[in-house]
């Protein structure tokens, strides 16, 4: 299997966010899992959602935010990884002056119908 960046269209996810599918069962071979970059433009926050089966994982590759994961609030930076068990509440602010770009990797794989918007 085989992706290319430039041929992966994005979409709005329904946490505002903007999701680009780098791999994804429901496009390619991969069957178990997903990983997509997700982009929050400055000032922007995503609502505050949770995923009833699908265990997340956020690594920052640009930006800063503020991360909001159950009761507990966070900065994270380049570099930071999160694990977001399912039923967690969780939301991401951009508090930078750049784009915060997030690859997230989902088990099994994100879907829409799997998100809940609280």
């Amino acid at each position: 299997m085989h992706t290319r960046y430039q041929q992966i269209e994005n979409y709005i996810t329904k946490d505002g966010s903007t999701i680009r599918e780098l791999m994804h069962p429901d496009a390619h071979a991969n069957r178990n899992q997903s990983l997509a970059e997700a982009t929050v433009p400055v000032g922007i926050q995503t609502e505050l959602h949770l995923h009833k089966k699908s265990e997340e994982i956020y690594h920052i590759t640009q930006g800063e935010g503020i991360m909001s994961l159950g009761e507990t609030q966070f900065q994270v930076s380049v570099g930071d990884t999160i694990c977001i068990l399912p039923n967690t509440p969780h939301q991401i602010a951009n508090t930078g002056n750049n784009d915060l770009v997030i690859l997230c990797a989902c088990s099994p794989a994100y879907s829409h119908e799997d998100t809940v918007i609280i």
